[in-house]
């Protein structure tokens, strides 16, 4: 689960949104969004090129790094390039996810240092060889339904001095000017409160899930973690969209569409199909004015030496 809760983009997760995931409520086929986590991941390539440049000025030098809800590997791929000293390990609960992390580390060329480890998170983190010295997760967290007891799982897997990220929050992504010149003005605003209505519906339903007010550093210093810091990551891709932004921004639309096809007012829902339909003049496939901006939330803490 590599994903973004943004529940626009996948990816965020992909939730309908960008919670970044979508799925029917909480059962979802990682596998079968295999295409679509890596695209999303690879668009926003720049993004995560940037908090990785930010965490390598505080982890210098890290052995083991471990990617915890790796997916299809194109984060934990960007680990070994920027970290070039360091053995990479993806970890996933998607077996078939992880063969596609595999073999994007073979065409890299960096398969000699990247190992991949399959299980449910984060009791499959007890079968580490070693303590890691980064341990990331990246929009995997909020798939946990205790996520204070995961963050205290993932901070006992750290070596001393080790440091935890996770990528949690940030701001809904846009893709659409507030006035379309079709539908009500406001369309994303009124899909954002939706989404975030279905997010709650798939934490409370994941299994022992606990309410949790989404205070990150209160909860990684709970964790026995020190120091923690948050930094915020922009994604900026202007108009005129790209042919991947583009497809993008379909892949999203296409499934806060499907996702929350009951909860959609009968006006929205028309736009919608409108928005989705190739033959629309006004849709994400012909509009000059589609672009991608998103903000992505990192907080780190450091396990004491």
């Amino acid at each position: 689960m590599t994903h973004d809760h943004h529940h626009t983009d996948t990816h965020r997760h992909t939730h309908p949104h960008d919670h970044h995931h979508a799925h029917s409520d909480t059962d979802i086929d990682w596998a079968e969004m295999a295409g679509h986590l890596e695209s999303q991941a690879e668009l926003l390539a720049p993004l995560y090129e940037s908090a990785l440049g930010w965490l390598g000025k505080e982890v210098t030098e890290p052995g083991l790094i471990v990617d915890v809800g790796s997916g299809p590997g194109v984060v934990s791929c960007l680990f070994a390039e920027v970290f070039p000293g360091a053995r990479v390990l993806a970890v996933d609960g998607s077996e078939p996810l992880l063969v596609r992390a595999r073999a994007r580390a073979e065409r890299q060329g960096v398969a000699d240092r990247f190992g991949v480890l399959a299980g449910e998170l984060p009791g499959v983190l007890d079968q580490l060889d070693y303590p890691a010295d980064l341990l990331w997760a990246g929009h995997s967290l909020h798939h946990l339904g205790d996520q204070r007891a995961a963050l205290t799982a993932f901070g006992e897997r750290l070596a001393p001095g080790g440091t935890l990220a996770i990528l949690e929050g940030g701001l809904p992504s846009r893709f659409l000017p507030r006035d379309i010149g079709i539908g009500r003005p406001g369309l994303q605003a009124r899909l954002d409160a939706l989404q975030e209505e279905w997010f709650a519906r798939m934490r409370a339903e994941l299994p022992g899930s606990v309410a949790e007010a989404e205070d990150w550093p209160t909860l990684l210093s709970s964790a026995g973690l020190k120091y923690a810091r948050t930094r915020s990551f922009l994604i900026d891709l202007p108009a005129p969209a790209s042919d991947r932004a583009r497809a993008y921004a379909v892949e999203i639309f296409s499934r806060v569409r499907d996702t929350l096809s009951g909860d959609l007012h009968a006006d929205d829902r028309a736009t919608l199909e409108r928005l989705l339909d190739p033959a629309d003049p006004a849709s994400l496939h012909r509009r000059s004015d589609l672009f991608v901006l998103g903000v992505r939330t990192v907080h780190t803490a450091v396990r004491p030496a």
